[in-house]
């Protein structure tokens, strides 16, 4: 019905989350009206996005500069590093401004169903920045799911050896919720109550 071009928009659009492909359509027909103003541009971005941003080599977030500019920031507390699953659950905390240390990105959770173990984590450069010394508190801020627990237990175990004392967020982030997902407030609320783990 649609050129190779239009479907191949459409297919690539509904790979997006939350698109499924009658929102792939009506995004693809939303650009392509809108070709000059929002289309090329949208593809100029994007193309210099792919060029320009990479992994940081320390902590694994996404930045322009290596290493990222929250490690490179010398007022960020070096001795605290917060663990999280994802580069979104990064930005989520950063949105709320209630945390100055550092940041950990694990690059998802443990999944047996998903097959993904330690070895397809971040998880060894974690040890080895905890292992150099300097380091006063690792906080796990692993999503309260199945995964994200088990992940946190495994990364408990993994850094018990070298004696740092490991946190956990509260409870005001809801079982079975992503941090991305949570509002600044209760996030905020839950970072202040952390416990040991």
């Amino acid at each position: 019905m649609n050129g190779p071009e239009i479907e191949r928009l459409i297919q690539l659009l509904g790979r997006l989350p939350g698109l499924g492909p009658r929102s792939a359509r009506r995004v693809a027909l939303h650009l392509l009206k809108k070709r000059e103003t929002l289309m090329q541009p949208l593809g100029a971005a994007l193309a210099d996005a792919a060029r320009a941003i990479r992994a940081c080599g320390v902590c694994g977030n996404l930045d322009t500069i290596d290493p990222c500019s929250i490690c490179a920031d010398p007022r960020r507390d070096a001795g605290l590093i917060c663990v999280v699953e994802d580069v979104g659950d990064l930005w989520a905390m950063e949105r709320g401004r209630i945390y100055s240390g550092r940041y950990h990105v694990l690059g998802g959770s443990l999944s047996a169903l998903d097959g993904i173990g330690p070895e397809e984590l971040n998880i060894g450069s974690l040890v080895r920045r905890v292992a150099a010394g300097g380091v006063r508190e690792v906080i796990m801020a692993t999503n309260a799911t199945v995964d994200g627990q088990t992940t946190a237990h495994y990364l408990a175990e993994r850094l018990a050896e070298h004696e740092v004392p490991l946190t956990r967020l509260a409870h005001g982030v809801p079982v079975g919720g992503e941090l991305d997902w949570l509002d600044d407030g209760t996030l905020a609320t839950a970072f202040k109550a952390r416990r040991a783990l």
